[in-house]
């Protein structure tokens, strides 16, 4: 059975998203585009990096309660 995902941990990654955002979305989605992405938003700006990474927290949250609520 799988877990929930825990509502702490998420908002320790909106918070931290707030200083380093790319750090969160390489814990959540690990070395690949959007991880890419967002140090490319970052470069440009503060205000798109967090964004996208408040973004892609979001939607791996969303993502994990659909799979769990399908089984």
């Amino acid at each position: 059975m799988s877990r929930p995902p825990s509502s702490t941990s998420d908002v320790l990654l909106y918070f931290l998203a707030l200083f380093l955002p790319p750090v969160p979305v390489f814990l959540k989605r690990g070395c690949g585009a959007d991880f890419l992405i967002n140090i490319c938003l970052s470069i440009l700006g503060w205000i798109p990096g967090v964004l996208h990474a408040w973004y892609i927290i979001s939607q791996t949250e969303r993502n994990a309660a659909r799979a769990a609520t399908r089984y």
